[in-house]
């Protein structure tokens, strides 16, 4: 249970998860089935690949693991926070506000966010890593027990956070406070013996994908039939942005893993000056549009798998799914196989294929008597970029 680095994957529930996704998935059947559709298509071929995946959370610089957040509570029972994390569409601010009403016991209507800033919240750290949620809503919970903790002879009294919050501010008690967290527990130290370098991440969260593709033999065209994804977010912050951040995740390492080539001038691109890069914009670079995104895409969260390491037993979701959409690639892999088998290949042959799995690269590596002339005139990837 221990990587390579020796930290102990505590509670990791990758051997349940791996066979909870084997039978929701129908994986034994629908093998079976491709099996018997290879058979009958010649120029058509299917493939089903399952794999996991484990994503530590945290910063490796340690310094880093440090967040600041503002609570003003104000004697209308509204409440007023900031926080050093950058909102891009993640839904970093909903979760932080939830967090707030959380612990006030206020709805979320009466809380309101005002936009990061360093006048406000100094030195953050970048919203990378996953982490913001985690670290920001630590800060941010802090700030809210600071201030909980001076009203709480008022919400003895009282029936309601309004009527508390204005006794306390008769009462000339600071309704503003400032929330501070350091990530506890973590660092490590290259320099001594493995056994004592400590621990880089503060805990990791997991996943699993099965992906069903479908190729085109005679164009390396490929489709994603079926992708199912199951994901250990701990205790959910917010279920409906989790999974939108899933979807996106995976989106993105598939077209990460089968779409993304970058193409660099070299000896064998005579008609590219060497150490250009020629797929510089959406003309030439391919990231996943709407009819590359999987037919059926179904996305799972595992219950019972809090996470005490993190905010109310959460945990990080942003970037953990990348991998999982290099499912994709395996699958296409297995089609690639199929395929193979079928110009008189042996079952199980051994052969090569590069990331990403461009359709040109699966149609030159299906090695029928024509591509087999060119197989080795691309040349390939040395590096990803």
């Amino acid at each position: 249970e221990k990587t390579h680095f020796r930290q102990l994957m505590e509670r990791c529930p990758l051997q349940r998860m791996w066979k909870e996704l084997f039978e929701s998935s129908d994986f034994a059947k629908r093998h079976a089935e491709i099996q018997e559709f290879n058979r009958q298509h010649r120029w058509r071929k299917r493939g089903l690949a399952q794999l996991p995946t484990k994503f530590g959370i945290s910063f490796t610089a340690k310094f880093m693991n440090q967040a600041g957040a503002l609570v003003h509570v104000y004697t209308d029972g509204t409440v007023l926070l900031t926080h050093g994390g950058t909102e891009m569409g993640q839904g970093l601010h909903t979760k932080i506000c939830q967090i707030a009403a959380r612990a006030f016991g206020i709805p979320m209507e009466a809380v309101a966010f005002r936009e990061t800033g360093t006048d406000t919240v100094p030195n953050a750290s970048p919203t990378a890593a996953s982490a913001s949620s985690d670290i920001y809503g630590m800060a941010t919970l802090n700030a809210c027990e600071k201030i909980k903790s001076r009203l709480q002879p008022y919400l003895a009294k009282f029936p309601d956070f309004k009527s508390a919050v204005n006794a306390a501010y008769m009462d000339r008690v600071d309704l503003s406070a400032h929330g501070f967290y350091a990530t506890p527990g973590i660092g490590y130290d290259w320099s001594l013996p493995e056994d004592q370098r400590g621990k880089p991440f503060n805990y990791f969260t997991f996943g699993a994908a099965c992906s069903e593709v479908e190729i085109d033999v005679l164009t390396g065209d490929m489709r994603i039939l079926r992708s199912d994804i199951l994901m250990d977010v701990g205790n959910s912050l917010n279920p409906a942005i989790d999974i939108g951040q899933i979807e996106g995740a995976f989106t993105q390492g598939f077209g990460w893993a089968t779409i993304e080539e970058t193409v660099w001038g070299c000896s064998e691109f005579s008609w590219l000056k060497p150490g250009v890069c020629f797929t510089r914009g959406p003309g030439t670079y391919k990231i996943p549009s709407f009819n590359d995104t999987p037919v059926d895409l179904r996305v799972t969260l595992v219950k019972d798998s809090a996470n005490p390491n993190a905010i109310h037993s959460s945990r990080a979701v942003g970037e953990p799914p990348f991998f999982l959409g290099s499912s994709a690639f395996f699958a296409a892999r297995a089609a690639i196989a199929s395929a193979r088998e079928d110009t008189g290949a042996a079952p199980h042959d051994y052969f090569v294929v590069d990331l990403p799995l461009t359709p040109e690269r699966i149609r030159l590596a299906c090695n029928d008597p024509l591509t087999s002339r060119f197989a080795s005139s691309r040349p390939r990837p040395s590096i990803f970029v």
